[in-house]
């Protein structure tokens, strides 16, 4: 029993439970199983308070901006009318008392009209007063009736209220001049209401500066009007502007004592007044000072005003060094359109002390303004009136040693500024490749790993490419070192003014004349006649790019834009006409002599009797055009009849094919034969005078058992996204991971340094601290497609760190690409990586610094490792990157060396004269040999004036490739090319032959003698050492050439014992130190003279054209990426 009572319970208890929660339930849904069901809401009202009179007034007055500026305004007419009327009731007042009496100072004489002007506006004033205090009464009703704006109104109105109702006091005085200080309280209100209306602050100095204007007129108004009256019971009585100069020479401190009050409550009211200047006046002139100099510290501010009727740019940053400024300063203002420009520094740093004394000088003083600030606050940004600027230049901080972090900030500016001012241009430089993606809506980019890289590796292939294009980036008159004694001086620093300009066809003189011509003939003819060089050409096409060196297959247009290098725009040159002085024993060669009709009726004599060419046949006729009939049969007898005129000794198709042991990259001889010969007439029209290769074949042979086989195809694999694919040299099957490690060997490969790998041409060694995303522009032009695969060198990363895997994955697929860990400062390492077999070493600089201090001395790791390298490894051929320029003095340094003073001593002079480029006589830039990164800064300056030199840059660096642009390529002048004697001859050779176009000469020479005394051409250099006692001179020569040799010996034991240690050989490196290059000097003459000299060992950089092959498009490997189609080498062979 008690069991079931049990299990009974404990079901009514479950029982009742679902009976409550089901309820609950049904409750809850009550609403909604009922919606037609009444419920009882409640109406809630909201701002109920200013449904009030005195709410809605307030709103109107005070809350309403524009209202309340509007009663401001008439409240301070009405203060300015009160004291108008004072002052014509003083000077129409004539009282007339003979000693001190009273009344004349309690009464005046007041006319009736202007008793009536005077109540009336009193009236007006003394009700909008009450308004007011009545709408601002909040609380305590006292603090607003004792406040002494209102009291100060009161004594200056109630009295005229008062005169309405007693005529006898119609002409009782009223101080009615202390409105003076109502209307400057009602003046400051205005500022602060109209700052609220048109949303904009003011400035915290203007303000300051009217607050200490308006009181200290209050003051001076206040003392004349009291004196002036108080002076009528005296007797002598003070007109007003009689009281004005005792107040101004009372004030001054002067004292001329014409003019003295006589009565004691003139005389106190002047001590009175005396003690409120003595107490007001200094602190408001303590506020205006310390408001000064905060507004000094944080810079000025462009007003509006300004932004609408004048020109500006703003270089934003985060901090302000006075080299950098003072490179976009020089650069920016040395182009005559941008002298009425205004520059904003714009930073969130103070000046330093050296920019604060640039800023004074005048020249910049006038056009540069300094703004304290962020580009993440939009008030900054306005007062820069970023809006209307014409450009902002945002440039990388060079402070940072974490170069991603400062991405990151140029990033976080750009944003801002395009979210701020959309429609402003913006010129964005930025550090690592991988981040251009987010600053891609930016009108012009420039990313400096790319650059550098492109123009390090350039330097491997074509010597002295990076003093090349530094110069071209460079704004100069060509007037460097004309002072100088050294020939090679004065035509380096003259060179050195070329640039690049541009200029549309059918408006031009120099290539006007070149309408419906090949584009190498244009070149030519216009570097004969004028001396500039046709270097690129833009189409009049839709979206039509630069073409470099697109050769004779482009016909020059009307509207097509050219791009030439010059001195001097065309707009600034004049031309004199002169007779043409043909060069000794140019008249024998023939061709010169061929006009260009005579070689078309050669041309149209040879299409009779001539079959067209098979090849010719056999190509898709649609790709040719259809105007002129039979163009594929004139191409080919072209081709032959340009051969018979030019002789079997024409300069043949340059290879590019050097010899294994070549220290200058891949250049080849000119060609030619033992005796003189001919020069081709250049083709006017038509094709190149050769045939074109098969795109799709390689046919060198390479001799290297290291090299698979390649194809030439776009790389599958992109380490960031945004570079546009380059077709280049890559594996059919790319390498493992594990075989890209120099120094370790693997299942596939046993090497464990660079000798083992017997490499059949000698490589690259590339030195940095870890392997950054910009390191694949370095090995994409040294992998270009143009590059016989024979002639393709092995590149050795000698890195710090361990690269990414994404990174190993992307140089997987080229050829002959090796890594390992190491530093440049350890001989064992440079001995694995192979500096005895390296035809180049690329010293790329460190991005961390060991001098937080002082930036200069941020390359002194790097400099004293090549410095090392250069006493270790003396015929090494050193590419030294560094990140300032100032520093390219200290690579390769020799204390003695008087040749070095003499190029320092022209240095200073230079940067005397104030030359921006007074660091182009270092023989380091001259030769090539030094590079900063920091150079490249005037390439986005530029842009701002050229907008074309971005792209141009990136195609004649190999960054970028575009159909049928040409690639750069460079050639040496042998000893059976001198025949050809003058660059204008050689111009024309190349031009005749290969259809390239030179673009300068890298010239080199011996310097002899320890004193530095050089010989170019049998010229002396100009170094004089004067001494009295040469056997002197003679003896310390000879000590420190024994000196020097026992260092030698040192170096060369302690080589020889660590390639001993490595189990290496001593042959090659007692090979190499006697291979030690001679003391020499090298340097680049940009677009030489026509008639400049030829001399042995001249390296010839020059534009080797590339386009696109017709009828062959099809079987050319399509690119995985979006971007360029493929290109192939046309190379002109005589038939």
């Amino acid at each position: 029993m008690g069991g079931w009572w049990c299990f009974g319970g404990a079901a009514r208890r479950r029982q009742r439970n679902s009976f409550l929660e089901k309820s609950i339930y049904n409750y809850m849904l009550l609403p909604f199983r009922f919606p037609d069901q009444d419920f009882e809401q409640v109406r809630v009202e909201f701002f109920t308070n200013e449904r009030s009179l005195k709410s809605a007034c307030s709103s109107t007055s005070s809350k309403n901006q524009r209202s309340s500026l509007r009663i401001r305004v008439f409240n301070f007419v009405i203060k300015i009318l009160t004291c108008i009327l004072y002052v014509i009731r003083a000077m129409n007042d004539n009282p007339k008392a003979d000693g001190m009496t009273w009344s004349v100072i309690f009464f005046v004489n007041r006319s009736e009209a202007l008793w009536i002007i005077q109540v009336t506006v009193a009236m007006f004033s003394l009700t909008e007063t009450l308004l007011v205090t009545y709408l601002g009464y909040k609380g305590n009703i006292w603090h607003n009736i004792l406040s002494p704006s209102f009291l100060l109104e009161l004594i200056n109105t109630s009295p005229f209220i008062l005169t309405i109702f007693s005529s006898r006091l119609r002409c009782l005085f009223v101080p009615v001049f202390l409105n003076c200080w109502l209307a400057k309280k009602q003046l400051e209100q205005m500022f602060a209401d109209l700052n609220r209306v048109f949303q904009r602050t003011s400035s915290a100095l203007a303000q300051r500066l009217m607050t200490v204007t308006a009181t200290t007129l209050c003051i001076i108004f206040t003392s004349v009007c009291g004196i002036q009256h108080l002076q009528r019971g005296g007797e002598r009585h003070f007109t007003l502007f009689d009281s004005f100069w005792f107040v101004m020479v009372t004030f001054s401190t002067v004292g001329y004592g014409d003019l003295t009050p006589d009565v004691w409550p003139s005389q106190l009211f002047m001590i009175l007044m005396i003690c409120v200047a003595i107490t007001v006046l200094p602190s408001q002139v303590e506020k205006l000072v310390v408001t000064w100099i905060e507004r000094k510290a944080m810079g000025a501010t462009y007003s509006r005003h300004r932004a609408q009727s004048e020109k500006h740019v703003v270089v934003c940053t985060t901090t302000l060094h006075s080299d950098t400024i003072m490179d976009f300063l020089n650069e920016f203002y040395a182009h005559p359109k941008l002298q009425d420009y205004y520059v904003i520094l714009f930073s969130p740093c103070e000046l330093d002390s050296t920019l604060k004394i640039i800023m004074q000088v005048p020249i910049w003083s006038q056009r540069v303004i300094y703004i304290q600030g962020s580009a993440l606050k939009d008030s900054d940004l306005a007062r820069c009136r970023m809006q209307d600027a014409e450009a902002c230049f945002i440039l990388c901080p060079r402070s940072y040693q974490d170069r991603s972090a400062a991405d990151q900030h140029t990033i976080m500016r750009a944003w801002a500024v395009n979210d701020f001012a959309p429609q402003c241009p913006q010129y964005v430089q930025i550090y690592r490749p991988e981040n251009k993606i987010h600053v891609k809506f930016a009108e012009y980019v420039v990313c400096e790993d790319e650059f550098k890289y492109a123009i390090l590796a350039n330097n491997c292939l074509c010597p002295g490419i990076s003093t090349l294009v530094t110069l071209l980036l460079h704004t100069s008159r060509g007037q460097e070192g004309q002072t100088c004694p050294d020939e090679w001086v004065r035509i380096y620093g003259k060179c050195s003014g070329n640039e690049i300009y541009h200029v549309r066809l059918g408006e031009s003189r120099f290539f006007g004349e070149y309408k419906d011509k090949s584009f190498t003939y244009a070149s030519f003819h216009a570097h004969r006649k004028f001396g500039v060089a046709l270097v690129a050409v833009r189409p009049n096409t839709p979206g039509a790019s630069i073409l470099l060196n697109p050769g004779p297959r482009h016909v020059m247009q009307a509207m097509d834009t050219c791009y030439y290098m010059s001195i001097t725009k065309e707009e600034n040159t004049t031309f004199v006409e002169a007779p043409l002085v043909p060069e000794k024993g140019l008249e024998r060669v023939p061709s010169l002599r061929v006009p260009a009709q005579q070689a078309r009726s050669r041309l149209t004599r040879f299409f009779s009797t001539k079959s067209p060419s098979p090849r010719r046949r056999r190509e898709d006729p649609s790709a040719a055009p259809k105007a002129a009939g039979g163009v594929e049969e004139a191409v080919t007898a072209q081709r032959q009849a340009l051969y018979e005129c030019a002789g079997p000794n024409t300069l043949a198709v340059p290879s590019t094919s050097g010899c294994a042991g070549s220290r200058r990259g891949s250049v080849a001889s000119l060609g030619g034969g033992s005796r003189r010969a001919s020069i081709a007439a250049v083709p006017s029209f038509g094709q190149a005078a050769g045939h074109q290769t098969e795109c799709g074949g390689d046919f060198d042979t390479c001799q290297d058992e290291n090299m698979a086989e390649t194809v030439k195809d776009f790389p599958p694999v992109l380490p960031y996204v945004g570079n546009a694919p380059c077709l280049s040299h890559v594996l059919m099957l790319k390498r493992s991971i594990c075989c890209l490690n120099l120094s370790v060997h693997c299942n596939h490969c046993n090497h464990r340094c660079a000798k083992d790998y017997n490499w059949a041409n000698r490589g690259i060694i590339v030195c940095a601290d870890f392997a950054s995303n910009g390191l694949y522009n370095f090995i994409l032009p040294l992998r270009a497609h143009w590059l016989p695969r024979s002639t393709l060198k092995p590149i050795v990363l000698l890195l710090e760190k361990q690269p990414d895997r994404y990174f190993l994955e992307a140089i997987s697929h080229f050829p002959l690409v090796y890594w390992m860990i190491g530093s440049i400062e350890n001989v064992d390492d440079l001995l694995n990586a192979g500096i005895l077999y390296s035809d180049s070493v690329v010293i790329v600089n460190k991005e961390s610094s060991n001098s937080a201090e002082e930036d200069t001395l941020g390359d002194c790791n790097t400099i004293v490792a090549v410095q090392t390298i250069f006493k270790l490894f003396p015929s090494a051929n050193i590419i030294t990157e560094l990140s300032q320029s100032s520093n390219m003095r200290f690579t390769q340094f020799k204390a003695d060396d008087s040749f070095q003073m003499s190029m320092s001593k022209v240095e200073k002079k230079e940067r005397e004269r104030g030359s921006n480029l007074s660091y182009m006589f270092r023989l380091g830039f001259a030769a090539g040999t030094v590079f900063s990164a920091s150079m490249l800064d005037t390439l986005l300056y530029q842009a701002f004036v050229k907008d074309y030199l971005i792209d141009f840059v990136r195609l004649l660096l190999g960054i970028d490739q575009a159909r049928g642009s040409g690639h750069l390529a460079s050639m040496e002048v042998k000893t059976a090319d001198l025949w050809i004697r003058t660059y204008g001859r050689l111009y024309q050779k190349l031009c005749a032959s290969s259809c390239d176009i030179p673009i300068g000469i890298y010239k080199t020479f011996v310097r002899s003698g320890a004193s530095g005394a050089a010989a170019a051409g049998g010229a002396p250099v100009g170094v004089v050492i004067e001494t009295d006692d040469e056997a002197e001179l003679h003896r310390t020569a000879e000590t420190a050439a024994a000196a020097e040799a026992m260092e030698r010996r040192e170096i060369a034991h302690m080589v020889r014992y660590r390639m001993g240690y490595l189990k290496m050989g001593y042959r090659d490196y007692d090979s190499s130190m006697l291979q030690k290059r001679p003391d020499t000097v090298s340097y680049v003459i940009i677009n030489p003279p026509y008639d400049q000299k030829l001399e042995l060992g001249d390296i010839v950089p020059h534009p080797a054209i590339v386009a696109l092959a017709r009828g062959l498009a099809s079987d050319w490997p399509t690119p995985r990426f979006h971007g360029l189609a493929g290109l192939v080498r046309l190379r002109c062979e005589r038939v």
